[in-house]
């Protein structure tokens, strides 16, 4: 019997820790019921910015909605994995109820809102006392200068992780060859210089969605500080629950049933989550069949043997894409600003012990080494076939290898600062996740 809230029957979830580790009895059912229902094909599907059940499972919900009838014939099966993950309450989400996606004007946003605040303390716990002190320096906001920094500290005492914990290796996209990875500027720079310029980016994204020209404000670029040092854990989350968590999962559901053909689905960090269960997936396991990005919240150059801009550096999944038994489809969108303006500028700050300033200008982009596959697709990868999402839905996908679809036909809708980056629930997206899996 379905769930009510889920639009579509077979339907389990898997729920990891921080840590990677799944919740067993919900694997164990997945196992057994699969197996009992002859599943042929599993959609797993990993969301981003979510926060907990409720919204992750409306999203699903949603997305599986029109498979059933693209794919009559399938016995088809749907997971949906949840993971400590969040967004900030105050980004809106396209076509959901506002429970979900509550708006905050747009002078209020340096406010920690209830709900942001629940969530901190939900994804980080045993923080609860830091969260409502940065919520403190938020609403007062009492000078620009002392607290600004200490604004910084507690932000880095928020998302650190313990330093031999299984979290600790898993935030980088690329790898440089006798370069360990170091500490992100924006955590560990000047907090007053990096606030100072995601304000910038801000305002630069308020004009140019119509709204009048805005002066940067410090403490607008502290919440955005907060976004980013919590986006920055739950990138460096993704990687851990994906390849200590997934894939060996995978493995299992292989082992159970050698006839399954898995799909892998990931939205946002969830992108990062399902490539990165590539790395984990025990040796001579085939059972994934097809990879789909929707509005990757990494870098683009994570599957490049070689970056452009560095030959000594590759992509974290150099390689990675040979684990699937079919292709690895990205879908993207220019009209993402989280992922065009303020990924790029935040990637930078992580990595990067210059100041940006000089690069980065209202109306200017920062340069492509520091892009996401979300906004502009698979890049410096030899044989990556490009198609816009029309071509895609008539075309033939390919067998193998990587595949970039431009999605800006839909995926086009949203406020600031996210733009359309979670504008995914679409009949077409759907459509290309069946054709990337051959599932008919």
């Amino acid at each position: 019997m379905a769930d009510p809230e889920m639009s579509v029957t077979p339907y389990w979830e898997l729920t990891f820790d921080a840590d990677g580790d799944v919740d067993g009895r919900q694997r164990d059912r997945l196992v057994k019921e699969m197996v009992q229902r002859k599943v042929r094909d599993l959609i797993v599907f990993s969301h981003g910015w979510n926060t907990d059940r409720s919204g992750a499972t409306r999203l699903y919900s949603r997305f599986f909605e029109p498979v059933p009838a693209l794919a009559p014939q399938a016995r088809l099966g749907y997971v949906g994995v949840l993971w400590p993950s969040m967004r900030f309450s105050d980004e809106p989400i396209p076509d959901l109820p506002p429970s979900v996606a509550a708006e905050v004007p747009a002078a209020a946003r340096p406010v920690l809102d209830k709900g942001t605040r629940h969530a901190l303390i939900e994804v980080f716990p045993g923080r609860a006392t830091v969260v409502e002190q940065i919520a403190r320096l938020l609403d007062q906001q009492p000078d620009e200068g002392a607290s600004l920094e200490e604004f910084g500290r507690l932000v880095r005492l928020l998302v650190e992780v313990r330093p031999g914990g299984p979290q600790a290796s898993f935030a980088a996209d690329t790898l440089a060859e006798g370069e360990p990875a170091g500490d992100p500027l924006m955590l560990f720079g000047d907090t007053a210089t990096v606030c100072g310029e995601f304000a910038q980016a801000l305002a630069g994204l308020e004009s140019s969605g119509g709204a009048s020209f805005a002066m940067p404000r410090l403490w607008d670029g502290a919440h955005e500080l907060l976004r980013q040092a919590t986006y920055y854990a739950m990138k460096r989350r993704a990687g851990t629950v994906g390849e200590r968590g997934l894939g060996p999962l995978i493995g299992q559901l292989a082992k159970a049933s050698p006839e399954v053909r898995v799909h892998l689905v990931g939205h946002s960090f969830g992108g990062r989550l399902v490539s990165f269960a590539l790395r984990g997936l025990p040796e001579g396991v085939r059972a994934v069949k097809s990879v789909t990005l929707l509005q990757g919240a990494f870098s683009h150059y994570a599957f490049a043997a070689r970056l452009p801009h560095d030959p000594r550096a590759s992509g974290a999944l150099n390689g990675r894409q040979n684990r699937i038994d079919g292709p690895l489809v990205c879908c993207y969108s220019r009209i993402d600003s989280a992922l065009g303006t303020i990924y790029p500028l935040a990637s930078r700050m992580a990595n990067d012990s210059r100041t940006v300033t000089a690069d980065f200008g209202i109306g200017r982009k920062l340069g492509p080494e520091w892009g996401a596959m979300g906004h502009d697709g698979v890049q410096a990868v030899a044989g990556t076939r490009a198609f816009t999402l029309a071509e895609a839905l008539k075309a033939k996908l390919p067998a193998t290898g990587c595949v970039n679809i431009d999605a800006a036909s839909v995926v086009k809708r949203g406020g600031s600062p996210s733009g359309a980056h979670s504008d995914i629930c679409h009949r077409e997206l759907a459509q290309v996740v069946l054709a990337a899996g051959r599932v008919r």
